[in-house]
């Protein structure tokens, strides 16, 4: 029989890729991803104790993952230092055509992506690609609901401008 906290483990471990989006979108990077949420998961396991049963876990981790990087970010302002580049070889595959307009499509939208405030780019992220609720993502970006609906409204229509889909 599973404990509540061996069952919190497990939901965070298949929380996994949608906190590794979520990062990239945050920081731009993949290796800067990958960082950011170890850095997210060890702080949710040393402090599974503030975790409330019954809430949303994802609502949760996006908020420690959101903090971190922003600990991360007011740490490299200090410090002058980056983490290391993306990876050469992380594009490794097929190099069919329709794989490369994917990939060619997605380059565009991460690249927009980045080019949004980071609150803009926060609240497209919670939405848009992971799929939280207004209030879940209001609520993991510790914001009134009004405020994320704002944000989000303005970060939709610049990323259409950027990508070509208004004028």
């Amino acid at each position: 029989m599973t404990s509540a906290a061996d069952q919190t483990r497990s939901d965070i471990v298949a929380m996994l890729p949608r906190l590794r989006r979520f990062a990239r979108a945050l920081t731009g990077q993949m290796a800067d991803a990958d960082d950011i949420v170890q850095i997210a998961v060890e702080r949710a396991l040393m402090r599974m104790d503030q975790y409330q049963t019954g809430t949303r876990l994802d609502s949760w981790l996006f908020s420690i993952v959101r903090n971190a990087w922003i600990d991360e970010a007011r740490s490299r302002t200090r410090r002058g230092k980056v983490f290391a580049p993306a990876e050469l070889g992380e594009q490794v595959g097929n190099d069919g055509e329709a794989e490369m307009h994917a990939k060619l499509e997605a380059d565009d939208v991460w690249s927009a992506m980045r080019k949004l405030p980071d609150e803009q780019r926060e609240a497209v992220a919670l939405v848009c690609v992971e799929g939280l609720a207004y209030r879940e993502a209001a609520d993991a970006l510790g914001v009134p609901i009004g405020t994320l609906t704002s944000r989000l409204a303005r970060g939709r229509e610049a990323l259409q401008v950027m990508l070509g889909g208004a004028s």
